[in-house]
C-alpha cells in the first residue's frame, strides 16, 4: 500500500543529487597523489644536507649548481625503484634481500645502514639543538635531547594515517629556504647560467664536493623509507601487492612516478635555494668555511639580516623534525625485515616492540653522541664514508631485485628505466671511488 505524500515533506528523491558529495577539485586530486615520494624528497634536505649545501655555496659560489640538475634524474629513478619494490612485492628492501640473496649480504647492508643513520641522527639532532639555541639562547645539549625525545614520542604515539599527515605538513618548513633566497641579493643571470654551464675546477676539493652532494642527495636510508611507506599505504587501503594484482598496476605505478618526481624536484629546488643563498651572501663576502648548518645560519645574520637568519634557523628545526623520524623509521623497517618480524607505524607499540624499540634506541643513541663530544663536521664526514660504502652496492642489489621475476612477477622494471637505474648505480660507484681516492 502506498502511503499518501504529506504536505510540506519533500520527496526524498529530490535529495539524491544534493546529498552526493561533490567530486574532488583538481588540486585536491593532485595533492591526494602525493605521499611517500614527497616526504622522502623533503627528508633528503635534512640538517646534515643543509650543512653540506651551505658549505658548497660558501666555498664554490654557484660553481656546483649544475650537479643538482645532473643528480635529479638519478634521484628519481632510484627512488622510484625503491617505491616499486615495496608496492609490487609487498615487502621492503631488507625482506627482499632476505628472500632472494645470501644472509651475509643482508646483515652487512643493515649494519652499515644502522651505523650511518645513528651518526646522521646525532648530527641532525645536534644541528636542531644549536639552531634553537641561536634563536632562544639556553642549552643546545638540552634542546638536542628534548628534540630526540619529542620525535620518538610522536612517532610511537600517532597511527600511520595521522603521522603521514604530520610529515606532509612538515614539508612546508622547507619553503623557509625559498624565502631566504628571495631576500638574498642573488645575481639570477649568473646563478641560472651555472645550472647548465658548469664552472669546473680541477681540484681535489671540488671533486670531493661533487661526491658530497651526490652522497647527500642519493642516501640509502631514503630507499628503505620510501619502500616501507609504500607498504604502509598498501595496508592502509587494504590492497594487495601488485605482483598478485597486476591489473591494478597501471594507475599505481603512475601515482608512484608522479609522487617521486614531485618529491625529488622539491628536494632539488630547496637544495639549490640553499646554495644560491649562501653563494650570494657568504661566498660574496669572503666567508668560505662553513662546517654545519647552524654556523651557516649564524654567518647569515650580519650579512643578510636577522630575518634571513631566523628563517634559516627555523628551517633547520623544521627539516630536522621531518628527517629524524625518517632516519629512525628506515632503520626500524630494515631491522624488523632482517629478522623476519612484523613492523609498522600503524601497529600498536606492544605488537611491534622491535620496530618501535629500534626507533627509540637509534634516535636517543644519536642524541647521546652529542654528549660525548661529537664533532658535527667529523660526524657528517664519517656518515658520508659509510653511506658511500653502502650506496652503490645497495643500489646494485635493488636493481637485481626489481628485475627479478621471482620477486616482481610480471612487473619487472622496463628496459629504459633499467638502463637509467644502472647508470645511477655506476655514477655512485665512481663517486665512491673518487671519495676514497681523495683521502690519499
Amino acid at each position: 500500500m502506498r502511503l499518501p505524500k504529506r504536505k510540506g515533506v519533500p520527496d526524498a528523491r529530490r535529495y539524491t543529487t544534493a546529498m552526493t558529495s561533490p567530486p574532488p577539485s583538481p588540486v585536491r586530486r593532485l595533492l591526494g597523489q602525493l605521499g611517500p615520494g614527497l616526504v622522502t624528497g623533503a627528508a633528503d634536505d635534512d640538517p646534515s644536507g643543509i650543512g653540506t649545501h651551505s658549505q658548497v655555496g660558501a666555498e664554490f659560489g654557484y660553481g656546483l649548481a649544475w650537479t643538482f640538475v645532473f643528480s635529479f634524474p638519478l634521484m628519481v629513478v632510484i627512488q622510484e625503484v625503491a617505491a616499486q619494490i615495496g608496492r609490487v612485492t609487498g615487502a621492503g628492501i631488507a625482506r627482499n634481500l632476505r628472500r632472494h640473496y645470501p644472509r651475509p649480504v643482508l646483515w652487512t647492508v643493515v649494519l652499515l645502514l644502522l651505523v650511518a643513520n645513528i651518526i646522521n641522527l646525532g648530527a641532525d639532532l645536534g644541528a636542531m639543538g644549536a639552531a634553537l639555541q641561536l634563536l632562544l639562547g639556553g642549552s643546545a645539549a638540552l634542546y638536542t635531547l628534548l628534540f630526540g625525545v619529542f620525535c620518538v614520542v610522536i612517532e610511537v604515539a600517532l597511527n600511520y594515517a595521522r603521522y603521514s599527515a604530520v610529515l606532509k605538513w612538515t614539508t612546508l618548513s622547507l619553503f623557509s629556504y625559498v624565502a631566504v633566497v628571495m631576500v638574498a641579493d642573488v645575481p639570477w643571470g649568473r646563478a641560472l647560467r651555472a645550472l647548465i654551464a658548469p664552472e669546473i675546477q680541477w681540484t681535489g676539493a671540488y671533486a670531493t664536493a661533487v661526491v658530497a652532494i651526490l652522497g647527500t642527495t642519493i642516501s640509502p636510508y631514503l630507499f628503505f623509507w620510501q619502500a616501507g611507506q609504500e607498504i604502509e599505504e598498501q595496508h592502509r587501503h587494504h590492497a594487495k601487492p601488485l605482483c598478485i594484482t597486476p591489473r591494478e598496476a597501471g594507475p599505481e605505478l603512475k601515482r608512484i612516478r608522479f609522487d617521486t618526481l614531485v618529491g625529488m624536484a622539491f628536494s632539488s629546488i630547496v637544495s639549490l635555494a640553499i646554495v644560491f643563498a649562501t653563494a650570494a651572501t657568504l661566498n660574496a663576502h669572503g666567508i668560505t668555511d662553513i662546517a654545519t648548518s647552524a654556523q651557516a645560519a649564524e654567518a647569515l645574520r650580519p650579512i643578510a639580516g636577522p630575518f634571513a637568519f631566523a628563517l634559516f634557523a627555523v628551517g633547520i628545526i623544521g627539516t630536522g623534525l621531518l628527517a629524524v623520524p625518517v632516519l629512525a623509521g628506515s632503520a626500524a623497517y630494515a631491522v624488523t625485515e632482517m629478522v623476519g618480524v612484523a613492523g609498522s607505524l600503524d601497529a600498536k607499540p606492544l605488537r611491534a616492540r622491535l620496530f618501535y624499540a629500534t626507533i627509540a634506541v637509534t634516535t636517543l643513541f644519536g642524541a647521546a653522541l652529542n654528549f660525548i663530544g661529537l664533532d658535527p663536521a667529523r660526524a657528517l664526514y664519517w656518515a658520508a664514508v659509510v653511506n658511500g660504502v653502502l650506496a652503490a652496492p645497495l643500489m646494485a642489489a635493488m636493481m637485481l631485485i626489481v628485475r627479478n621475476p621471482l620477486a616482481m612477477g610480471r612487473l619487472t622494471l622496463g628496459r629504459g628505466a633499467t638502463l637509467l637505474g644502472w647508470g645511477a648505480t655506476t655514477v655512485m660507484a665512481v663517486a665512491t671511488v673518487i671519495f676514497f681516492a681523495s683521502l690519499f
